[in-house]
Parts: C-alpha cells; structure tokens; sequence
C-alpha cells in the first residue's frame, strides 16, 4: 500500500494506492523484461523501459 498526502493550511488530502492482485506486478515485470532482451548492452532506467 503506498499512501501520499498533501497539507494545506487547515486540511490535509490523502491519496492511497492499493493492488488487489500481483498479476498487476507480474505483467509490468514481463513487459519489462522482453522490452530489456531486444536492448544492445547499456545502462538503463525504468524510464528508458517506459519511453519516458
């Protein structure tokens, strides 16, 4: 669970992040991992993996 809050003066806004299944997780991994096999040997990031 990952949670981010924002204070203001005199209120607070919470946002929560909650996976319900791993398969969310399992699929990022895959896409990353077959976008990481067709690369030339590097360093890179994960915003190289997302195209950001």
């Amino acid at each position: 669970r990952h949670t981010a809050g924002f204070y203001n003066d005199g209120e607070f806004i919470e946002l929560n992040h909650t996976a319900t299944s791993r398969n969310t997780f399992s699929k990022g991994a895959i896409k990353a991992a077959v976008w990481l096999v067709n690369q030339k040997p590097d360093l890179y990031s994960i915003n190289d993996c997302l195209g950001l």
